[in-house]
């Protein structure tokens, strides 16, 4: 469609009812005005977010209509403007904007929004970031130097359910810059993600820092947050330290095993997150920061809230997008795809043929209830690759893991045989309300279909 004859197009007595509808069907919101300015066309999507009469706009003044709009100034001056930043009605949109001409003078102008808030933008702009990431991922690695982050959302082994929720969930918030809590058993994964939120998030560029709370004695925690000055303490570095959020400015900090941190340093962390200004240690001034913090937990912070041992301002500030890693157990689907993958790199890194896994063997790992998650089938799997063949059968797991794979639980206690016989209850009480639907038994019961069959498997219950 040539831009020379669009507006007269539109204008003129030949507009077809077709193409109307065609224009108001669109995605994109669409104005044209003519060379004073004047709505000639207003799409009815646009006209119905602007909460116009599309008739009763046709003839007015554009900025009547749009408000902080440029079309005046793309007529005037001829040249077109290229996603170009709008408030309309408190929305942040992107717009293009093109001059239109016939024989050469500009008659008039043609106004699209592209996209309706710039969270749409943002979301379009962090799967080019992903893309760039891995880019500069290969690149880096083929240079032999170390990228800032390890991880990316790729990285991820696993097509269950869980994991495909979860990872929308990552490329939903990663563009923002809302605080973000990783909570999951040890081994889940929990730093794998907090790289991926970073490398997805519009800081990808800037530095990716991390602290391991749990891994720093109490004393020195508060200067390797905040940096010290020069003289601050007995053996301070000549010329100061800078902190990790001094280090992470302009990016990401990543503060592991959150719930050990110490409660005065909780203190001190919540005025930070509050205020974005840093004070180093032996300092007399502010410094202001701009990071953004994703922390990770293992631990259930709500109940050491209620024993006073976790600040629950501190909480709600970090806790504004929760992100929850299923572990191994409940998405057991998974756990074939993770072995191949983890055989598969193992034999990458010691320049070996990958071993194969025999049904049998897939069958033992995926009945263990791995309290170590990814971490435990890991160490698993380099036991077995060390010590096995070419080919892995059961006997070249762990005795411990063929045991309990070969053996139902012992229920030799009392109390165990009590609890194990009221948990058999409860599952075919489940079954008989729900038709014997296992899925909607699980539901009723509030444990996850993984779970479920787990436990009808150790009762004898599972019948097909």
């Amino acid at each position: 469609m040539g831009s020379d004859i669009f507006p007269q197009a539109l204008a003129g007595p030949l507009v077809s009812p077709l193409l109307l509808r065609g224009l108001d069907a669109m995605g994109e919101w669409l104005v044209v005005v003519d060379g004073e300015s004047r709505i000639v066309y207003l799409n009815a999507p646009y006209a119905a977010f602007l909460e116009v009469d599309p008739l009763v706009a046709s003839g007015k003044p554009v900025r009547e209509v749009i408000e902080n709009t440029r079309m005046p100034e793309v007529v005037a001056s001829g040249q077109a403007e290229l996603a170009q930043l709008q408030m309309v009605r408190g929305h942040h949109m992107i717009a293009h904007r093109y001059p239109v001409r016939v024989d050469g003078k500009v008659v008039g102008a043609i106004g699209t929004v592209l996209y309706h808030d710039t969270w749409e933008w943002r979301q379009m702009n962090a799967q080019v970031e992903s893309l760039e990431a891995e880019v500069d991922y290969y690149r880096s690695a083929a240079l032999g130097a170390t990228p800032g982050t390890r991880w990316q959302l790729a990285d991820v082994i696993g097509d269950s359910e869980g994991v495909q929720a979860l990872n929308a969930r990552v490329r939903k918030v990663a563009p923002g810059d809302a605080s973000v809590l990783i909570r999951g058993e040890s081994g889940t994964g929990k730093e794998l993600y907090a790289h991926a939120l970073h490398r997805l998030s519009e800081r990808a560029k800037g530095p990716f820092i991390k602290l391991n709370c749990a891994a720093i004695p109490e004393a020195l925690l508060e200067a390797e947050l905040f940096g010290y000055e020069e003289g601050a303490f007995t053996g301070a570095r000549k010329g100061g330290k800078p902190g990790k959020f001094q280090l992470a400015d302009g990016g990401t900090l990543f503060l592991d095993e959150i719930g050990d941190m110490p409660p005065a340093m909780q203190v001190k962390l919540l005025r930070v997150l509050q205020d974005r200004e840093v004070e180093a240690v032996g300092a007399t001034s502010l410094v202001p920061v701009d990071v953004r913090v994703i922390a990770a937990t293992h631990r259930p912070l709500e109940s050491l809230i209620e024993r006073g041992e976790f600040r629950e301002d501190l909480f709600y500030r970090i806790n504004v997008v929760p992100l929850i890693i299923p572990p191994l157990r409940e998405r057991r689907d998974d756990i074939p795809l993770l072995a191949r993958h983890l055989l598969a790199r193992l034999a990458e890194r010691r320049k070996r043929r990958c071993p194969s896994l025999s049904q049998a063997a897939l069958d033992c790992l995926t009945c263990h209830s791995w309290p170590g998650n990814v971490r435990e089938l890991e160490n698993v799997l380099e036991a077995a690759f060390y010590l096995g063949g070419n080919h892995l059968d059961v006997a070249d797991l762990p005795e411990a893991l063929r045991q309990r794979h070969a053996e139902p639980p012992r229920l030799g206690a009392s109390l165990k045989a009590t609890l194990a016989q009221a948990e058999r209850e409860a599952l075919l009480a489940a079954l008989a309300e729900c038709d014997g639907n296992r899925t909607r038994a699980a539901k009723r019961l509030g444990i996850a279909k993984s779970s479920f069959y787990e436990k009808l498997t150790r009762h004898g219950l599972l019948a097909d």
